[in-house]
């Protein structure tokens, strides 16, 4: 996913260089000939980088386009990501491409990221096949519920999973993990699982159901909501969930970044409802921006009725071209009062991007203008989390 950029110190390897020279000749590109020439020498040349496992390379390039010229940063970074999710290189006759199906949830207790039992993972596949991917579509799911922290790491890590996946879905298969070694999971109220899948379609064809005459991403996703939704109830046990449309693996990633915002505000007045008896008409939410170099995120905090003490927080983070003339704020205050916050504070001096000593939390805004550690009643805050997500 596209991100901000910290500069590396060195200079630039050849195969960087080179990778530099074709994103800039694709941004001035004036015809779509010339796109079709850039197009096919970018794909070769990161086709092999991501073979190589070349990831530092790839790096470095999009860290010297991104100051100095973010047209051609851009169209290199779409062009990395579109690489790394697909498989068509297993393939003469078939297009096949990494697939992320996102799933929002909430949960005063560990949400689950583990092995999604075989019963489960058949009957999504049998949704996923008749509500998601075209008729001709061959799949393979993984048989894995992803924490954020467990996905495949950097570019070339993608890549390696897609094709591994790539294979099982040319049979039509599902792919079995070895869960041994997965990274732990962070605790948090609000968060965000994967199910991971690959499609094969013959080249050309159409990958996703409303691509197809008569359908559209609308009835796809009123379609996985309720039925897939509903399947995946059992691997989330005491949780409430969403889920969010399936898509290419990195566009499905941004899409559940921007839905699990609002999801979080959500989450939090339904949890405070709920541990504090506490209806969303006695809440008061703050809301304030956060700066490092430059605006970074907003934060929410939460309190109960007169007192001035933070009982919860969320983070807003800033996202793609978002920035401080985006008004965040408006839609952060849309969302609360659409769950029923009707006290709502905006405050618009500048915060540090401060985190807790101790434990790392964000520290959020109160109602004085000051920054806050979000600390729950002892009596219920012995089993909360501490923030959300």
């Amino acid at each position: 996913m596209k991100r901000i950029r910290q500069k590396r110190r060195g200079g630039q390897s050849r195969e960087t260089e080179e990778l530099v020279r074709m994103a800039n000749g694709l941004s001035e590109s004036g015809s779509r000939a010339e796109d079709a020439f850039w197009d096919h020498k970018l794909s070769a040349v990161i086709d092999d980088m991501l073979q190589a496992h070349d990831e530092e390379a790839l790096n470095a390039a999009l860290d010297s386009l991104y100051g100095s010229n973010p047209g051609a940063y851009e169209e290199l970074a779409d062009f990395i990501e579109a690489r790394a999710e697909n498989a068509s290189r297993l393939s003469k006759s078939h297009d096949i491409l990494l697939i992320g199906a996102p799933i929002l949830a909430w949960s005063r207790y560990q949400i689950p990221a583990n092995t999604i039992p075989p019963a489960v993972l058949a009957n999504l596949r049998v949704h996923l096949q008749a509500h998601i991917f075209a008729s001709d579509a061959k799949i393979a799911v993984a048989d894995y519920l992803f924490s954020p922290d467990q996905l495949p790491q950097g570019y070339c890590a993608t890549s390696e999973f897609a094709h591994a996946l790539g294979r099982a879905a040319l049979e039509d298969q599902d792919l079995h993990l070895e869960t041994r070694g997965m990274p732990e999971t962070a605790h948090f109220l609000s968060d965000t699982r994967y199910l991971l899948a690959a499609v094969a379609v013959p080249r050309g064809q159409a990958l996703f159901t409303w691509q197809e005459q008569g359908g559209s991403r609308e009835q796809a996703l009123n379609q996985w909501r309720n039925q897939g939704g509903a399947c995946l109830g059992p691997t989330l046990p005491g949780c409430t969930s969403e889920v969010v449309l399936p898509e290419t693996y990195f566009a499905a990633s941004r899409q559940a970044d921007r839905s699990s915002r609002p999801y979080a505000i959500r989450a939090s007045v339904a949890f405070l409802g709920v541990e504090l008896d506490a209806p969303a008409a006695n809440l008061r939410a703050v809301i304030a921006p956060f700066h490092d170099r430059e605006l970074e995120e907003y934060r929410v905090g939460f309190s109960v009725g007169p007192s001035e003490q933070i009982v919860h927080g969320v983070v807003w983070p800033l996202l793609g071209p978002e920035n401080e003339h985006s008004d965040i704020p408006a839609q952060i205050e849309a969302v609360l009062r659409d769950c029923g916050v009707t006290q709502i504070l905006n405050l618009d001096h500048r915060f540090p991007l401060e985190y807790c000593d101790d434990c790392g939390a964000p520290m959020y805004p109160s109602a004085d203008g000051e920054t806050a550690h979000a600390e729950m009643p002892e009596s219920q805050g012995e089993h909360a989390p501490r923030h959300l997500h």
